[in-house]
Parts: structure tokens; sequence; C-alpha cells
């Protein structure tokens, strides 16, 4: 009981009052977990269930399915980005040709077009 007792007291200690936001207390928990688990693992007392958690994270397929993510991740921000500048493209395209039809004269030789006002 003493030792129980003691690690309720030690949590007390080292837990903030308070957090500026969910995230905050979120990873908070997180951490929390993680040192519970860290602690059966030392002690021996660990499930099987979180033993395979730690040996999946640790294994090369986890990493490379990672990186694989990541570099998804990647691949849709450049996209976003291209469909953005796309847009602002055009944009400027539109400013340009519409800044440049004022400099346009017209003279006897041109074709009288019906469709343009």
């Amino acid at each position: 009981m003493a030792a129980r007792k003691s690690a309720q007291t030690k949590r007390e200690a080292t837990q903030p009052t308070a957090f500026l936001s969910p995230e905050e207390w979120e990873n908070h928990m997180i951490a929390l977990a993680y040192q519970s688990m860290e602690e059966r693992i030392l002690n021996g007392t660990a499930t099987g269930a979180e033993l395979v958690y730690w040996a999946k994270a640790g294994s090369q397929k986890q990493r490379e399915e990672i990186a694989k993510l990541k570099e998804e991740n990647a691949l849709l921000r450049a996209k976003t980005s291209a469909i953005e500048s796309e847009k602002d493209r055009a944009v400027f395209y539109t400013e340009v040709l519409s800044a440049l039809g004022g400099y346009r004269t017209k003279t006897k030789d041109d074709p009288v077009d019906p469709y343009v006002l």
C-alpha cells in the first residue's frame, strides 16, 4: 500500500495544474500512458499486448509505412501548391490581357468582327 501511495504522490507532484489546450492535455495523457508501459516493461509485468505494440512499432515494416505516409503527405502538399499557383497564374494572365487590351489601336485595316464589341 505504501508503494501505491508514493506513486500517487509522485504523480500529483509532477502533474501540471492547467493545460492551455485540449491537444496539450491529450499529449500529456499519452506521455503518461507511455511512462506506465515503460515501467511495466522494466518491472517485467507488461502484458503481451504491450510487448507486441512495441515490437511492431520498432519493426522495419512500420518504419517504411511511416516513411511512405510522409512522402504521400509531401506529394499532396505539392499538388495543393501547384493548384494554388495555377489559380494565381490564371488571374495574372487575365490581368495582363486586360491591361494590354488598352494599348490596342483601331485602324482602317483591321477586319470588322461582328462578335467583338
